[in-house]
Formats: C-alpha cells, structure tokens, sequence
C-alpha cells in the first residue's frame, strides 16, 4: 500500500483491538493528514467516551504497545487524545517506490458496485448552452473517478426527446415539406426550435395542430414517429460534435432518452396504488412525501398524473429510478443535476422509497451544482442577453489559449501549437469549473482561467510539461526510474513524498463526496510543492549526480500523477507547452 495513512491504519486498529479487547473490524483508527507532524490518529476520543475510559490515557496505552516504532521516528500524544506521527524517512522512501513502481500510482480500489451517472441532459432541438457546461463536465469528471477506483459505471444522458413541445416541432418540419437535415442547423439547431415556436404562439390553428401531434406521437402514429427520429438523430449529431470538442466520454450507446420510459409510465401509477400511496387532488393523481410543504405550510404533492391525463417530469424521473434498480441493476443512483432542482429529486427518492423500488442497498445521491456568472454576478449571458452558445464558447476558450500558447512558445511548430491550444483551451474551461466547489455559483473569467499561475489548469499542464522536459534534457526514458527508491534527506524532498503519497486520499475523497474540486485543491498543492523542491533541489546540475537518479524518481512520480489527476477531470496534459 503506497499511501502511508492506510498502511499504518491496520496495525493501529489491531493496537486498539489489543488494549480495548474489542473486535479489529469495528475499530476505526482516523489516520488523517496534520498540520503539526504528518499525520494525526483520531480514534482514541471516539472509542474511550465509549468504554468509559480517560481519551489521553488510552492513546498512551495505543502507543505503549510499540506498533508504530517500525512506521515513525516520534509520536507523541497532544490535546485530550489525539496521536501525532511523524514517518521515518525510510518508510516514506518505500512507500513512494511502491507507488512509482505502480500503475495506479497507489490508489487504492474498493468492492465494486453498479452505478449509474445521469449527467449533461441537453434538449432534442435545442442548442446545447453555457447552461449545460457544469452537469457535463461535472458529470463526466464524477465517472472517470467511480471508474478509476473500480466501480462499474453506466453513463446515461437523459436528453429531453419527447413530451409537448415535439408536436410544434415536427408540424413545422411537416410544413416545411423537408426532412430535418435539410432544415435544421447542425451547428445552431435553435433557429428551428425557435422558428417553430414563434409560429405555435401566434397561429392558433397551427397550435390546435401541433397539440394533436403530440396524442399522435404518444400513440405510436408512425408518421409522426419517423419525423420524431428524424429530429432526434439531427440533434445527437450535434451533441456529439460538442461532446467531442469538450473531450467528455458520453457516445451515443449512453443516451437515454424521456421517451425511453414511455411505455413504463402506467406502471409508476399502478405501483403507487398498490403501495397505497396514490391520492386524487385538484383533478390529478399525487403523492403526498412527508415532510414536504409549500409556503403556506400545506403538504406538497408530487403530481404523477395531470388532471388531462398527461404523465410529467415526476413520472418520467420514478420510472427512471424503477429501471435503473431492476433493469441495470444498480445499487448507486448518481444524478448530476442543479441545484434548483433539489426538491423535486427529493420528493422523487422519497416516493421512491415509499413506494419500494428504492431500497438498500439501493440508494440515490443528488449531486446538485450552482450556476455560472458573468463579471456582473449575474446569469452568464451574451450582450444582447441571450444564453452563451457552448459550442462558441468552447471555440473562443481554443482562439484565446492559442494566443497565449504562441506568445510562450513561438517556435512550436503549427500543428502541435494548435494540438495544444486545444488541450489548454478546453482545460482551462473545465478546470475553472471543477476547481470551485460545485454547489457554489462562479464567475466566469477568461483572463483568470487561461492564467498560467494561480490555480488553474495552464499552470498544472505548464507544471508537466515543465517535468516531461526535465527528462528531454536528460536524454532518459522516464521508465528506468520507476521504482527507485528515493533519498529524502531534505526538507523539500519529504515534503513532496509526502504530497505524493496523499494522491490515492485526494482521490477517494473526491470521489466519497461527489466533489472534483478537492481533487483540484491537491493537484495545485502538488504542482507548489514540487515548484518548492525544484527550486531548492538540483535535478541535473553538475556536482549532484548522487542524488540524480533519486530527484528524477521523485519529477516523474509528479508529472504522472499531474497527469493521472488531471485524467480524471477530463482534461489532457501535454508534453510541451
């Protein structure tokens, strides 16, 4: 085990299991980073108020035992009971060989489960805008992670292809009298949407028309189906040219459509009324989730049947939830969604739960996420007031990092300058996102994010690229120093053992809290201190070569795990810059 938290946590749980006489496997010792030594044990408050017995003088006796005399140099026992620890460079030095030496950089895995992730979501029909960027992105980034410490994960877009609006949409493609290529931009799909709609609020025979569509398309018209698919084909092509301009991993074998649970909806209301828990208010079928009022006090449905007979978003999400257990036979339900719509998904899990068809191990996470502003701190939004288009926005995030890449590197040759242009571009526009924390709104500002200081993606690519040219100069394939075991002796090479070995941490706790922004803080982290050690450390100067191999083994473990973090954000790290 590379990371030196977790391989001392087993002997020290075993330790307390010894002094307490309780059983090891339901004995957690809390081996975190400190401030004050390289790590703190926490267990000892926890487990004395439950046995009765003085925190500090059970620490003591944790530490009398010797378990940690092969790990640490010092411990000492501080506050009401805390152990403070400080490694033996030796057991770093092996530690951090043991994660060269890996190809997981000493990440560790976990008992895998099925999950799925619902991210990104756009709208057949409609251009994907700024809007989009965060459940995408955030999405995306969530996956690799689950994916990385060993889940099975099934990524599903549910893109909104059907419901009300298709019946104005495919009665203007059939006025029209072209099918949806020939009249609905790939690249700007909204003129259409937008034509189509203009025309359904001032022309009520064409409004009267396009309603009947609708209970044509929801009884299985097959006309009316073949212009659908039309429109839906239309737009995934489009999703996908800014899926892959973004560099996200969604294809189309992950989309998952409102329509796909069409033929599920009866089935949601009859299981409600076996469940007991349908109710008749206002014309509509409901359930009442305790616990859930409106502003005046009173109890809030949740409407799973209109008053017309119409099912709506509650219905669609429940039977979402009903085939994500049963079909997929998923255990995690991960959805990737605004804030605003927090309430609504709780009153969906509640019901959910009520009803059944959510039960442990079986469980449901709402991975809520803020909105992006302009320098206003208001919507972002272009000058006329419209949405920011993603696809413009992608392109402008490209022009600019091709500027700055030029400035920096004017003898680059073409190609790789536009080839890294990309890869600063989008990264500086994923990162500026996935650094904040998610349910937090940020400002969106070109300058700040295309900076190659700071905490931004520039700066973490500039720092591997700066490494990978380390070993250019050196002449060295980067794989002889896989392995090696480090020499220590200075300050700033500990601490840059130590930062390393904290990767497999950062990763799990991005990933147990659903946030890519705490795997954003260690990076950066990572990238100052190996700045630190750089500075103070000579890699290639004449007169260093005893420690050659040694700093060498320490730059590549850096640049791989820069890479291997910067991975599971979604953006790329290039070799040169």
């Amino acid at each position: 085990m590379a990371d030196p938290l977790h391989s001392i946590a087993e002997p020290i749980r075993h330790a307390f299991a010894r002094v307490t006489g309780l059983a090891a496997d339901v004995i957690d010792p809390v081996v975190r980073p400190s401030d004050r030594a390289d790590a703190q044990v926490n267990g000892a408050l926890a487990l004395a108020k439950q046995l009765g017995r003085n925190p500090r003088e059970l620490a003591e006796a944790v530490l009398a035992d010797g378990v940690l005399d092969a790990y640490c140099t010092s411990v000492e026992v501080a506050g009401p009971g805390f152990v403070n620890l400080t490694f033996r460079p030796e057991f770093l030095a092996a530690q951090v060989a043991a994660a060269s030496a890996d190809a997981r950089l000493g990440v560790r895995t976990v008992p895998a489960e099925r999950v799925v992730v619902d991210y990104s979501a756009p709208n057949v029909a409609k251009e994907m805008h700024v809007g989009h960027l965060r459940s995408t992105i955030i999405g995306d980034s969530i996956a690799r992670l689950l994916v990385f410490v060993g889940h099975d994960v099934v990524r599903e877009n549910h893109i909104g292809d059907w419901g009300t609006p298709f019946g104005m949409l495919i009665e203007h493609l059939i006025d029209l009298g072209a099918d949806a290529d020939a009249v609905v931009d790939s690249d700007d799909p909204n003129a259409f949407y937008q034509a189509a709609r203009a025309r359904f609020d001032a022309d009520d025979e064409f409004k009267d028309r396009a309603r009947q569509r609708v209970v044509l398309l929801q009884s299985g018209d097959e006309v009316t189906l073949s212009l659908w698919r039309q429109l839906v084909a239309n737009s995934i092509r489009y999703f996908n040219k800014v899926y892959r301009q973004l560099g996200v991993l969604l294809v189309d074998g992950d989309l998952m459509g409102e329509s796909a649970y069409h033929d599920l909806l009866p089935g949601v209301l009859t299981g409600l009324q076996q469940a007991g828990l349908l109710q008749h208010d206002n014309g509509a079928d409901v359930v009442f989730p305790p616990g859930f009022t409106n502003r005046d006090g009173d109890p809030l449905p949740l409407i799973v049947q209109k008053g017309g007979g119409g099912f709506n978003y509650a219905t669609s999400d429940l039977a979402c939830v009903i085939d994500r257990v049963e079909r997929v036979g998923a255990t995690l339900l991960v959805y990737v969604v605004g804030s605003p719509q927090s309430q609504h998904l709780d009153m969906v899990f509640t019901v959910a739960t009520m009803a059944g068809w959510l039960q442990p191990p079986a469980r449901a996470v709402h991975v809520a996420f803020g909105s992006v502003l302009g320098s206003d701190r208001k919507m972002f939004k272009t000058r006329s007031g419209e949405s920011v288009r993603l696809q413009a926005l992608l392109d402008e995030g490209v022009e600019r990092a091709a500027a700055a890449v030029r400035e920096k590197s004017p003898d680059m040759p073409a190609d790789e300058q536009a080839a890294v242009s990309r890869m600063v571009g989008i990264g500086a526009i994923k990162y500026a996102d996935l650094s904040n924390d998610r349910v937090k709104d940020y400002v969106f500002d070109w300058d700040r994010m295309l900076a190659f200081d700071g905490n931004t993606a520039p700066y973490l690519q500039y720092a591997h690229a700066r490494i990978c040219s380390i070993f250019r100069r050196a002449a060295l394939d980067r794989s002889l120093v896989r392995g090696v075991v480090p020499s220590l002796h200075e300050p700033q090479e500990r601490a840059l053992a130590l930062a390393l070995l904290q990767f497999d941490s950062a990763v799990h706790d991005a990933v147990d809290k659903f946030s890519p922004h705490r795997l954003c803080t260690y990076l950066f982290d990572l990238a100052q201190t190996f700045t630190s050690f750089y500075e103070a450390c000579p890699v290639l100067k004449d007169g260093h070569e005893a420690t050659r191999e040694s700093r060498l083994a320490l730059c590549d473990l850096t640049a791989r795990t820069l890479e291997q973090g910067l991975s599971l954000l979604g953006i790329e790290a290039p070799e040169r810059m």
